[in-house]
């Protein structure tokens, strides 16, 4: 993993197109000049939560007594039912509160752009290789800024693009992920069995 592979599969992660017409019904309800302002401050809320979960990431990890296969085989997990549901979208209307106009944090912010999936693999990339700590932050603040310059304007790209090609956009970044979620299983398994091997022996 290097500092362009990790900045794409963040961004995938991340995925900004597919939360395009997530913040769409979540703000819906908001004037066009209070929507921007709230996007803007719910992006540096999942900034802020990323990056707390990259540089706080071998505290964690030892704390909960975890193994980094068995974050590798968690984040594989996670980020293939993420994948799955980006190639086969549920309805999104069951993520979000009518009644809440103004969201704070939830779920703009968290999960959908600081969602588990983005916290396991920043978990993994930073308990796995903490000597390239700083290449993480950047593909970390390379990825958010790309997906924030999507969010920000979201109705120009609507526009452009339209429903059906931010849609096929989306399932292509899901089958991308797909296969990145089942390297990192097989990475974890891997990793499991060698350090069994090597206890047993």
């Amino acid at each position: 993993m290097d500092f362009i592979s990790a900045t794409i599969l963040l961004f995938m992660i991340m995925d900004p197109l597919g939360n395009i017409p997530l913040y769409q019904v979540v703000l819906g309800k908001l004037p066009a000049e209070r929507r921007r302002y709230v996007v803007i401050r719910e992006l540096v809320f999942a900034y802020a939560i990323l990056c707390m979960f990259l540089f706080a990431g071998e505290t964690i990890l030892g704390v909960l007594g975890l193994e980094n296969s068995s974050l590798s085989i968690a984040g594989g997990v996670v980020l293939f039912l993420i994948a799955i549901r980006m190639v086969f979208p549920a309805q999104h209307g069951q993520l979000v509160d009518d009644n809440d106009n103004d969201p704070f944090i939830v779920p703009l912010a968290v999960p959908f752009v600081a969602g588990p999936s983005a916290i396991a693999a920043l978990l993994l990339l930073g308990s796995r290789y903490p000597e390239q700590m700083w290449s993480w932050f950047a593909a970390l603040s390379m990825a958010w800024l790309a997906a924030a310059v999507i969010l920000v304007g979201t109705e120009p790209l609507m526009r452009v693009l339209g429903k059906r090609g931010i849609r096929a956009i989306e399932k292509l970044m899901g089958m991308l992920l797909i296969m990145v979620s089942i390297q990192m299983l097989l990475d974890g398994f891997s990793i499991y069995m060698q350090s069994n091997l090597s206890a047993a022996l």
